[in-house]
């Protein structure tokens, strides 16, 4: 019980520690995912907004902390650990679009968007010469897929006859199914999805439009280019701690380890290591890296120019983006510091996420028809 108990107060400490740390990574001129002048950063309006957002956000994560913790003691069950996480998580989000709505409702009351001349900046190095893929970064999650590939299949002829459903990162299932290659080797396969998933992001990542400050265009662009390979690093790595997290819980399945409840905590050990990571890297360098350290001559850059105004192209807090005449397909979300997102405008996203649910409605027939049989969920996570 107290490894549960634990293992929940350590993941609501880490959601509430990444969504305080929300508004603090944001550019100064990006309060809550609205656009304002450098002048307004300090606006009574937005620094009300910011004390607000922290209570709440303090106020809400005691009060489901105390809530799971008391279902645990009564249930036992760590599917509460999942619940608390998802539910700490979505309140927190409610509460950062309430303080996005406050700081709007104060800009268009003060008419903040007037002031200084709008205009953008482009650097076209970021597409002769883009950042590259930092490859040697992602060997522990391919030597990760290797151990477990390695110790699965030496672990094959010894099997019994049926498997109990392997659980991913949930808790253990008592169904049994027939033991064959594709029930035997779940946690590679789901390894592979892995590593593929992180790998098609960060080629993405690297090739979207960069997020560039028009006051400071040298400096920001500099800044950028380190802080895009800082995301694709810590992407890799963050692929090596879900495969090691994958490989923790085949183990049981393979019958190597009991499948006890400290075995089960310890599987989420890797990807709180994940949680922590990123967010010690998004307090770091901040948004689009501006928190970056300057070189000597860049704190005085100054264009005189403000950040063009597009808030009516931004809904949901920044998350969603609406631009038709943009071309841009992936753009730099304004909700945290290492976001994307689909211009939504555009008609290729459109089409992708036609693809996308094309294809789940494909797989979704064939699994009622009983054709395919689609992982099932045991546990709220």
């Amino acid at each position: 019980m107290i490894p549960l108990l634990g293992a929940d107060l350590i993941l609501v400490a880490l959601v509430t520690s990444f969504m305080l740390a929300l508004p603090a990574v944001a550019r100064p001129t990006l309060p809550f995912g609205v656009r304002v002048g450098i002048e307004q950063a300090g606006d009574p309006g937005v620094i009300a907004a910011r004390r607000s957002y922290a209570r709440l956000v303090v106020v809400a994560a005691t009060a489901v902390a105390a809530v799971s913790a008391l279902v645990l003691l009564v249930t036992g069950s760590p599917a509460v650990i999942g619940v608390t996480t998802t539910a700490v998580l979505v309140v927190d989000l409610l509460l950062y679009y309430r303080a996005h709505r406050g700081v709007r409702a104060a800009k268009h009351a003060g008419e903040w968007a007037a002031g200084r001349r709008q205009g953008v900046t482009v650097d076209t190095t970021f597409r002769t010469d883009p950042v590259r893929v930092p490859w040697p970064w992602g060997l522990p999650a391919l030597a990760v897929l290797l151990l477990t590939g390695g110790t699965g299949w030496s672990r094959y002829g010894g099997l019994p006859a049926t498997l109990p459903l392997f659980p991913g990162y949930g808790t253990a299932s008592t169904e049994r199914v027939p033991t064959t290659l594709v029930s035997a080797f779940q946690p590679v396969i789901y390894q592979i999805a892995v590593v593929l998933t992180v790998l098609a992001a960060v080629l993405v990542v690297l090739r979207a439009r960069p997020d560039l400050d028009v006051a400071r265009p040298r400096g920001s662009a500099r800044r950028y280019r380190v802080y895009l390979r800082g995301v694709a690093v810590m992407s890799l790595l963050s692929a090596a701690c879900l495969n090691l997290s994958l490989f923790l819980a085949a183990l049981p399945l393979w019958e190597i380890v009991d499948p006890g409840v400290i075995w089960q905590v310890a599987v989420y050990v890797p990807l709180v290591a994940v949680l922590g990571g990123w967010l010690a890297w998004e307090i770091k360098v901040g948004q689009a890296g501006h928190r970056l350290p300057a070189l000597p001559g860049e704190e005085r850059e100054d264009s005189g120019i403000g950040q063009r105004d597009d808030d009516r192209h931004w809904f949901l807090g920044g998350a969603v983006y609406v631009n038709r005449q943009d071309p841009a397909l992936l753009v730099h979300a304004r909700l945290g510091s290492s976001s994307w997102t689909l211009n939504l405008g555009h008609p290729i996203a459109w089409l992708l996420i036609g693809v996308l649910a094309a294809v789940l409605i494909v797989f979704g027939v064939l699994a009622s028809a009983g054709v395919v049989d689609l992982p099932q969920k045991h546990n709220g996570f």
